[in-house]
């Protein structure tokens, strides 16, 4: 009897140490395995344009939330061919402006457009897992952390969006999907077609 015991425990122990930690898709490893994903690591850019814009583009949300901070001013002018509707500004940066956002893009102002990256998401929860075989739809949570002046400006980091993400079991463990599948999300699709939250 001892002798099978040690048997059965060795047998045991030789199917525990053959198992993964990726074997079983956990909560932790679902967050894990999302936190990690370049799709969700991808910071958010915002595009400056200084010097001649449409009226659309002056008066768009994130233009005139850089107005409210006196980050930018415009000059009507005259609109250049192609560009349209009129009337069209001649935008450039405030001293308040040149001291928020000449550190994020250089001293080449002149210049434009500038990418700046202004918000990093952050996984909050997962919130749900639903498995069938060796596929999976994970539910999580997130929100935008900003990481400078402007992505404090741009970016609530009060609003949480709710998003869902197809998983595979392959020979190494779980993975997030990257590439299309039958029915599930990957995580550029779940990113992009996130649901923000009621507060």
């Amino acid at each position: 009897m001892r002798k099978l015991n040690k048997a059965s425990l060795a047998a045991l122990l030789c199917l525990c140490l053959a198992c993964s930690p990726r074997d079983f898709l956990t909560r932790r490893l679902a967050g894990d395995l999302i936190s990690q994903s370049e799709a969700f690591r991808l910071p958010q850019t915002f595009w400056l344009t200084t010097g001649v814009v449409s009226n659309k583009d002056f008066n768009s949300p994130e233009s005139m939330v850089l107005q409210r901070r006196g980050w930018i001013i415009g000059a009507q002018q005259k609109c250049p061919v192609g560009v349209d509707p009129p009337p069209c500004w001649d935008v450039e940066l405030t001293p308040l402006g040149v001291t928020a956002i000449r550190p994020l893009i250089g001293s080449d102002t002149q210049k434009g457009p500038f990418g700046i990256e202004v918000a990093q998401r952050t996984l909050e929860r997962i919130t749900g897992i639903g498995k069938t075989g060796n596929a999976a739809e994970v539910e999580f949570t997130w929100h935008w952390a900003p990481l400078n002046p402007v992505g404090a400006a741009l970016y609530d980091g009060g609003v949480r969006y709710r998003s869902t993400v197809g998983f595979r079991d392959y020979d190494d463990g779980w993975r997030v999907m990257n590439s299309g599948g039958r029915s599930n999300q990957t995580m550029d699709e779940a990113l992009r077609n996130a649901e923000p939250m009621a507060p």
